[in-house]
């Protein structure tokens, strides 16, 4: 089965510094973006959706700024998703762009995911 790439960008009324926790840590992801993560001593992130379990590693981050987390499977190209905190220097208003590259190919499905994610996101940041 061929993997699609989904993009998206949300603007969020929050700094990046406040931004970034919530994209990075298990505890952060946990309040907005599955039912459950957790980590464990190797560093590998458990994301639980709908009871299923889904290990993922944090294979790239700058703080502040990026983070991705690619999903472990038996695949050669592995699931992954991406986060992108952006500021638009003239209108100071901050960003996050949503890089989901998986199975999953409803791009329609993907955009009312993701918008509901990030609706949730926002309602904890107050953004």
């Amino acid at each position: 089965m061929s993997k699609f790439k989904f993009v998206g960008e949300y603007e969020i009324r929050a700094s990046k510094k406040m931004l970034y926790p919530y994209l990075s840590t298990a505890s952060g992801l946990a309040q907005w973006f599955a039912d459950d993560v957790n980590i464990d001593e190797d560093k590998i992130f458990t994301v639980i959706w709908d009871g299923e379990e889904n290990k993922a590693k944090m294979v790239s981050h700058r703080t502040n700024s990026q983070v991705k987390f690619e999903f472990i499977s038996e695949d050669e190209d592995p699931n992954f998703v991406e986060f992108k905190i952006d500021m638009n220097e003239l209108t100071q208003s901050v960003f996050i762009r949503v890089t989901d590259y998986s199975d999953m190919d409803d791009a329609q499905e993907l955009e009312e995911l993701w918008e509901s994610l990030m609706t949730n996101l926002r309602e904890i940041v107050g953004g």
